[in-house]
Parts: structure tokens; C-alpha cells; sequence
């Protein structure tokens, strides 16, 4: 649990860059801070593991004031990832990974064995613990970053805009899989972004500040229907979708659940046949356990079919896929900024269980953007 109790951050002259901010976060909630430039965001965060010194007011962590507690101890036991990433280029992966469990004098192999561990759950394997940095991408950099922030196994984790500077692709990427890592492992997240959507998208609750101080403190949905004034109305966009049916929420209920596949060992002349019966111009590939691997379009097919080759032998596996229970909302946002035709609908194993596609979402978009003009008219 985090807990402000009137905690205010005061510079010389007395400029006041967080004035009397109190609020009360549980146990495994997703926080997001969001504001303009210069709102105090950034040091309400820093406040909690004391890189910026309160100077009024009393921070709880699980009951006990930071300010009575050592600053580097405090630190140790809170995970923090900024935008820099921050990986020391003279180590390996493993070294930057596991430098907090080093500090508190983990053993060689347990220091190896939790890193290996790690690397799983961002899909690394761990031929990547021997690399440094340079050797990585952008994206992949940034989730050793986060990596290190979860090694010690610390319950809150401080996140200072840590996907600012990857491209829309990657961040989108990083984002889903960072929140299905926080559902997996129960951790309290405080993150601060300048990113509407981002706060939307990751967020239990957004705390939205200006001028140092809390404007409103809500869930999206909440902040999305009703904003505390003009000021957050106009900061969220008045163009934001907006649900207006609030019985639909997630992809699940509106995805199709008959989406057409086919298996890798398939023929490509069996493809053709299976597309021109259905009547689409692609196919979702899956094995004999309805695992998702990827799809095939009929460019692809066209382009090979003279080849004697199988479905496996042309697979896309670069495609965009959702989970069941992610919002609608998100989805809407994906399928419209990428321009594509549908989205998969994937279970946490990732068996394919439906499909979502820009008809399915039309109603919902129609009633969200010119519902309540077309009602008044």
C-alpha cells in the first residue's frame, strides 16, 4: 500500500512543485501519473524513494513513513525504470540484470538462475544473458530495464516515462506486455507518462496534475465519462472514443467466435480452396493444439503457389493479436492507427478463441462518436 498525506515538495523561494497532495493506492493497482510539462508529476514520483526529498507531509509504504527508513535500503526494495533505460554498457545482460541482487549479495548462481528466470517472461531466451546492450534493440533494451526493476522481487515498481522513446510499434508492443506481466506478478506500479492513450491503455487509476496538485484521481472509464472540469476535458481530448454502451467493455464480447484457420502442414491449393468457400482473403494459422502462429494472405499464396511448398513454409508470424479481456477500447485505437482489417483474439496460452474485425466494431464506434448528436438532432 502507498499512501500521500499531504505531501508537498517546496524549492527555494518558495515555488511550491507539489502543493498538499494526499491519495491512497492498494496492493497491486497500476497508477499512472499524467499532466503538462512542468505539472509535478515527475517529483510526486521521485518522492517515493526519496531521489527528491518531501519537505512537508508523510509517505507510506506499507504503513511505514520513507522518512524514517534508510534512502538506500528504501531504495533497494523499489524497482525504478526511467526513459534513459540506464543499462551499463560494460556488462552483460545477465550483470545488468541481476546488479541489485548483487548488491544485496545474492549468490553467483542464484544471481543467474532469477536473470535466466526473467528472460522468460519477456520471451528472451537465454542465449541473450551473455550480450551487452549494443548488441540489443531499442525494445529489447528497454525490457532488460525492466527486468532489472522486478530482480530483487520488489512489491513496487516506479516507472518514469520507460517507453518515450521507442517507435509507436514497439511501445504498443512493450505496453500489452508489461501489463500482462504486472497481472502475472501482483506488483504495485506508480508510472508517469505525458501519454493519454498510454495512461488510458495501462492504468487502474490515472491521476491526472497541474500547477502541483491533483486535478482528478479516477479509472479511465470513469475520467472518459466524466471529467472533473474543463481543464481535464480538454487535456484528454474531446475526440477521445468514449464508450457509449457501457454493457460492452472487453474484445470478448464482441469478437467473433468462428474465425476461419487452417494448419501449417495444409497445402497452398488447399488454402485457396478453404479462402474461396469462406469467402476472405486470409487465414489464421494454428497447430493441432489451436495455438495462434501466424496467418497467410492471398498475396502470399498467389505469390508461391507455382512452388510445392505447405501453409508452414509461408506463415506471417509478424502480426497483431489481443487478448479476450482486452478493452474494446484499445483495440478500437489499434485497429484504426494500423489500418488493419481485423485483429486475433487470443486466451492468456494463446489459443486462438475469435476475431475481431473493423465491422464487428462499427456499431460501437458510430454510437461512441455521433450517438448523442444524431439523438439530439
Amino acid at each position: 500500500m502507498l499512501e500521500f498525506e499531504h505531501v508537498s515538495k517546496i524549492y527555494k523561494g518558495g515555488k511550491r512543485a507539489v502543493n498538499d497532495v494526499s491519495f491512497k493506492f492498494d496492493k497491486g493497482e497500476f497508477i499512472c501519473f499524467i499532466g503538462p510539462s512542468g505539472c509535478g508529476k515527475t517529483t510526486t514520483m521521485k518522492m517515493i524513494n526519496r531521489l527528491i526529498e518531501p519537505s512537508e507531509g508523510r509517505i507510506l509504504i506499507n504503513g511505514k513513513d520513507i522518512m524514517k527508513q534508510d534512502p538506500v535500503e528504501l531504495r533497494r526494495n523499489i524497482g525504478y525504470v526511467i526513459q534513459q533505460i540506464g543499462l551499463l554498457p560494460h556488462m552483460t545482460i545477465q550483470e545488468n540484470i541481476s546488479l541489485v541482487l548483487k548488491l544485496l549479495k545474492w549468490p553467483d548462481a542464484k544471481r543467474k538462475e532469477r536473470a535466466r528466470e526473467l528472460l522468460k517472461l519477456v520471451d528472451m531466451t537465454p542465449d541473450y544473458l551473455d550480450r551487452y546492450p549494443h548488441e540489443l534493440s531499442g525494445g529489447q533494451q528497454q525490457r532488460i530495464g525492466v527486468l532489472r526493476a522486478l530482480a530483487a522481487d520488489q512489491p513496487l515498481i516506479l516507472m518514469d516515462e520507460p517507453f518515450g522513446a521507442l517507435d509507436p510499434i514497439t511501445r504498443d508492443a512493450l505496453q500489452d506486455e508489461f501489463k500482462k506481466l504486472q497481472r502475472q506478478l501482483d506488483k504495485t506500479i506508480v508510472f508517469v507518462t505525458h501519454d493519454m492513450d498510454e495512461a488510458i491503455k495501462l492504468a487502474d487509476r490515472i491521476v491526472i496534475m497541474r500547477d502541483g496538485q491533483i486535478v482528478q484521481c479516477d479509472t479511465p472509464d470513469a475520467i472518459l465519462r466524466n471529467p472533473a472540469d474543463e481543464f481535464v476535458e480538454d487535456f484528454i481530448g474531446k475526440d477521445r472514443l468514449v464508450q457509449a454502451r457501457p454493457d460492452i467493455e472487453t474484445v470478448a464480447q464482441i469478437m467473433s467466435r468462428t474465425p476461419v484457420t487452417i494448419k501449417p502442414e495444409n497445402t497452398l491449393q488447399e488454402a485457396i480452396q478453404h479462402m474461396k468457400a469462406r469467402r476472405v482473403d486470409s487465414l489464421l494459422v494454428i497447430n493441432d493444439e489451436n495455438i495462434l502462429l501466424g496467418y497467410v494472405d492471398i498475396e502470399s499464396i498467389d505469390r508461391n503457389r507455382k512452388k510445392n511448398l505447405l501453409i508452414g513454409d509461408i506463415i506471417e508470424t509478424a502480426f497483431m493479436q489481443v487478448e479476450q479481456h482486452t478493452l474494446v477500447r484499445d483495440t478500437v485505437r489499434k485497429i484504426l492507427k494500423r489500418g488493419v482489417k481485423y485483429v486475433p483474439v487470443v486466451d492468456e496460452a494463446n489459443k486462438l478463441v475469435g476475431i475481431v474485425t473493423r465491422a464487428s466494431l462499427v456499431d460501437i464506434v458510430y454510437d461512441s462518436i455521433w450517438g448523442e448528436e444524431d439523438t439530439a438532432q
